[in-house]
């Protein structure tokens, strides 16, 4: 069945018991709770810090997890909101962690894997049978975003961070095509659990890949655009 897949997230819910399908995982909880002292503590840009703890607690703990169970469109929506959300929030609030610059293609690259790798049929599957799988993804999704982030929002020349957005904003726009013109379903643990959704496995497969096509994109283009006006000569005065 599979129901199988889902080891973390529970059962995926029917549009009837949804609201009321919160992720109340005590050592989930117990971490969120500890961060909120880390926050208080070193955060350089407070706001941020409580964003991205509010953007946490609204993947893993929101009926967004249970949701994600079910459609692959929401889990979808909760990579993005990790990657480009969570992330670079993260990047702002602890701007002390920002200080040993890495290779940028090695960061590029790594980031690139873990896209591809974790919504490749057979590595997702994978990671949603076991609750160390799942959190393998989310860690390693989190951590590369982060690394990808740090280098796009470093100070210094645009040039660099243009030329990482403009890779990924071009990779993560293939793997979304790919994923929409796939003409068959191929992410087996929603095979059976897209239809209280009103949504064939097939129809909710090509939601997901348009949602990374287009508006999870949208971020990583607004901050290029950013930089390549920082990029323009500045006129005469």
């Amino acid at each position: 069945m599979a129901e199988a897949f889902i080891a973390y997230c529970g059962e995926p819910p029917t549009p009837a018991v949804l609201l009321s399908a919160w992720n109340l995982d005590p050592p989930l909880l117990v971490a969120l709770a500890l961060c909120v002292p880390l926050i208080h503590r070193f955060a350089r840009v407070p706001a941020a810090g409580w964003g991205a703890w509010a953007l946490a607690v609204l993947v893993f703990v929101s009926p967004l997890c249970s949701l994600s169970a079910a459609l692959f469109s929401a889990r979808v929506v909760h990579h993005v909101l990790l990657v480009v959300g969570v992330a670079p929030l993260l990047v702002v609030t602890f701007p002390q962690l920002n200080r040993m610059a890495l290779p940028s293609g090695a960061v590029f690259l790594a980031h690139l894997l873990a896209l591809w790798a974790w919504h490749a049929p057979g590595p997702y599957g994978w990671a949603l049978s076991t609750t160390w799988g799942y959190w393998l993804m989310q860690v390693t999704l989190l951590l590369t975003a982060w690394a990808l982030w740090r280098e796009v929002l470093r100070e210094g020349e645009p040039g660099g961070p243009l030329a990482l957005l403009v890779g990924t904003v071009a990779h993560m726009g293939l793997l979304g095509a790919l994923i929409v013109f796939a003409p068959v379903p191929l992410y087996a643990a929603h095979f059976a659990t897209t239809e209280p959704w009103g949504l064939s496995a097939l129809s909710d497969q090509q939601l997901a890949g348009l949602l990374m096509w287009v508006p999870a994109i949208l971020p990583y283009l607004g901050v290029g655009l950013r930089l390549a006006f920082r990029m323009l000569p500045e006129e005469a005065g």
